[in-house]
């Protein structure tokens, strides 16, 4: 255990634990995009810096990546750090001018969209924060989609844009989008996601529709376990 000073408070964590996680463990707010718990973090947002003093020097760090220390002092809320918040943010908002959770998160941070940026229309609600890629590679196991292009050109996407023949359909993606970028819709029998159209499995007890026959069979695939096993829902097992 580790003890040090997160605002003013004294706190005590396992050495090595994130400084955000603990944060959040002590009643302490950070904002965050990003951080998942089902994914390694990448700092991508930066939404949750805070200003960590370690001796005689004090620097902005990113929480989600930092490990507590013996003795460090954290301040959340400096002018430095909500400075740095609101710049961010801004970016955030130029790049994705539709997406309401950055309008919600912006007002509550008391932050205005600033006229010296260009807004983009191109970008939708995307803020390639990774998460999906992430998940997809990490937790699925597929690698269906990915980063492409380069500097603000940068998509999340299969391949080339070209509909995935290793998409699974299964909506992790979507799921853990913070913005709610990616579309999934599931309706009659079918989920459309990433421009396919996948053919959903129907339970055999209850008869209603779980999950995606491609993601079954992937499971299948990957964990030896008969096709017929995966055919009810969890609802009936």
């Amino acid at each position: 255990m580790v003890s040090f000073v997160i605002d003013g408070k004294n706190v005590q964590a396992e050495g090595g634990a994130m400084l955000l996680n603990v944060a959040r463990q002590n009643g302490i707010v950070i904002p965050t995009l990003c951080a998942h718990d089902t994914v390694a973090r990448s700092g991508a947002c930066r939404l949750c810096v805070v200003e960590v003093t370690k001796g005689k020097r004090t620097r902005i760090v990113t929480s989600c990546l930092y490990p507590v220390d013996e003795g460090i002092v954290v301040s959340t809320k400096t002018e430095r750090v909500m400075n740095v918040r609101s710049l961010v943010m801004q970016l955030l908002m130029a790049r994705c001018p539709e997406s309401q959770l950055l309008k919600d998160m912006a007002k509550e941070m008391g932050i205005e969209p600033q006229p010296s940026f260009r807004v983009e229309t191109d970008k939708g609600k995307c803020i390639l924060c990774r998460l999906c890629v992430k998940t997809c590679e990490d937790v699925v196991g597929v690698s269906a989609i990915g980063l492409s292009r380069r500097g603000k050109d940068k998509i999340v996407g299969p391949p080339f844009m070209e509909d995935s023949v290793t998409c699974v359909g299964c909506g992790a993606c979507a799921y853990v989008c913070p913005t709610d970028h990616i579309v999934m819709e599931s309706t009659d029998g079918r989920r459309k996601i990433w421009g396919r159209a996948f053919r959903m499995k129907a339970c055999d007890t209850c008869g209603r529709y779980f999950a995606p026959v491609d993601q079954l069979k992937w499971i299948s695939k990957k964990t030896g376990t008969p096709l017929s096993e995966l055919s009810v829902c969890l609802s009936c097992k």
